[in-house]
């Protein structure tokens, strides 16, 4: 069947990494950059906001966000990222990946920067604005998840298609830093000019009224990365995989990659329709099922229990504040307590969070997929099933640094693990005219399981409940459902896309017996 492969596939297939890689990867990437932003900066500012609207004078401590009210804000955003990658994964397998992937952005931009603004006479009414706009926000976040992989992936190489999409997931990791740099260097400046003394010394003045800007700045300034990525995207070019095999251009495919590629490529119309006649099959049909539905359940189920491992960022304050990292609120004011948590997360970001995307990057398409996620799950495990066991130990002054090491070396794995494969696989192993769909079905499970996991943390786990010891028993659990899982995915290192997915020809003699079964 390879004779069959158009000629603008297999250019692209053995195409080295060259300017149009890079260009895609940095648009792409610069995305993701302010998606981790939009994301993860709202943990750096909850206690803040407790500080500020829930504050109760006489009570004797600093005030805090309600339990309820805290999942709420971090479950709205993850109730539009599922929205946002269920709509635009459908609509770029309707559309084309380059139609709305501007569009996104856009929606990113305007949840940040209303974000900010919310507003209302109550300390509810300023939380209900921001659970609103979190919301769209997330909607743009999530529909930027199965377009920027789709993309990625059909205009790479197939030696180094996994490295291109490790990269722009890769800049979650500067996302997420800058985020904490902007805490860090936001409430440092106004604790100078406020002075603000800590809680046990003056409960009032403790939380200044400058406060209340500090939290709106943080958020406000994702709206800067995504608004900078939208001309670049508006410009980019349809993939030629979309143009050839979905919308049946042969033609505009070759014409496009030719001017990109620098080389002479014919449009080939007769082999594009015969390679193409009976390949409308739905994501819901039996041929589906047949052929991807067990890959499906696999990219969906080992994302939901992702999802599950990253809800234990809302145990975070915990940890720090068993380790000494963040001392206990009555001994700082509320700008010096948002410093020090965003201090802590730097730490994590970088030590961790940062090496673990780039081993992705460098090892991705020498170990493969499958290696890389098996392996993060298993050390997953193994750390989350140590820091359990020994929890009440490790967070004694003397082996507080075990404890940090244990933890930070458990983002390390799961960024070099199942946080990057999980990003990458469901973007090569699905058919082209259901690529992005299915991409952004995988991606939904992850934030669904994000749900589940914080909702779930946030009323038996934490501040009471289970705990956190207890909790971290059962994130070992969900991580051993994740070896599990990826048992039932194919591995594409070194594969076209194709050849994986069974499109165009390459790999699947099943199709004569299929074609009625649509």
């Amino acid at each position: 069947m390879a004779s069959e492969k158009l000629q603008v596939l297999h250019a692209l297939d053995v195409a080295r990494t060259q300017r149009y890689h890079v260009r895609a990867v940095v648009i792409a990437g610069t995305g993701f950059f302010a998606d981790a932003y939009d994301l993860f900066c709202i943990t750096l500012v909850t206690k803040l906001l407790g500080r500020i609207y829930f504050h109760a004078p006489g009570r004797g401590e600093p005030g805090r966000l309600p339990p309820r009210l805290e999942a709420a804000i971090g479950g709205a955003t993850f109730c539009g990222m599922v929205a946002g990658q269920l709509l635009f994964g459908w609509l770029g397998d309707r559309a084309g990946r380059k139609r709305f992937y501007g569009t996104t952005v856009l929606l990113m931009a305007a949840g940040s920067f209303l974000s900010g603004l919310s507003f209302g006479n109550s300390a509810g009414g300023v939380m209900a604005t921001l659970c609103f706009f979190r919301f769209w926000l997330g909607v743009g976040v999530g529909g930027d998840y199965p377009l920027s992989a789709t993309i990625v992936s059909e205009y790479a190489g197939k030696r180094t298609r996994g490295a291109l999409v490790a990269a722009v997931f890769a800049m979650e990791g500067f996302g997420i830093l800058a985020g904490c740099i902007v805490t860090l260097v936001v409430s440092a400046a106004f604790q100078a000019r406020s002075g603000a003394p800590a809680f046990e010394e003056d409960p009032a003045a403790s939380t200044p009224p400058l406060a209340d800007y500090v939290w709106r700045i943080v958020l406000m300034a994702g709206a800067v990365p995504a608004c900078l990525t939208y001309r670049w995207r508006a410009r980019m070019p349809e993939t030629a995989r979309y143009t050839a095999l979905v919308a049946r251009d042969a033609a505009r495919a070759a014409r496009d990659m030719s001017r990109v590629l620098e080389v002479d490529i014919a449009g080939e119309p007769d082999k594009v329709e015969s390679l193409t006649r009976g390949r409308d099959y739905g994501v819901l049909s039996r041929r589906f099922a047949r052929r991807h539905g067990l890959h499906l359940l696999g990219a969906a189920a080992s994302w939901f229990v992702l999802g599950v491992f990253y809800s234990q960022n809302i145990l975070q304050g915990e940890i720090f504040s068993d380790v000494g990292w963040v001392p206990r609120a009555h001994a700082m004011s509320a700008l010096e307590e948002a410093y020090r948590v965003g201090r802590a997360q730097a730490i994590i970001a970088l030590c961790g969070a940062l090496p673990g995307y780039w081993f992705a990057v460098a090892f991705v398409d020498v170990a493969g997929r499958k290696a890389i996620q098996f392996l993060g799950f298993a050390m997953m495990t193994g750390f989350m099933l140590a820091i359990a066991a020994l929890y009440d130990g490790l967070a004694i002054p003397g082996r507080r640094v075990w404890l940090v090491a244990m933890y930070t070396f458990t983002f390390f794995f799961a960024n070099f693990g199942p946080n990057s494969t999980t990003f990458i696989v469901p973007a090569e192993i699905f058919p082209a005219h259901l690529r992005a769909t299915c991409h952004g079905m995988s991606a939904a499970a992850g934030k669904a399981g994000a749900i589940v996991g914080t909702f779930g943390f946030m009323y038996t786990g934490y501040p009471s409940g289970i705990g956190v010891r207890a909790s971290l028993f059962v994130l070992a659990a969900s991580n051993v459902l994740g070896i599990l899982f990826t048992c039932l995915l194919p591995e594409p290192k070194g594969r076209s896309l194709e050849e994986v997915s069974g499109d165009g020809g390459d790999s699947l003699n099943s199709d004569e017996t299929d074609v009625g079964d649509s």
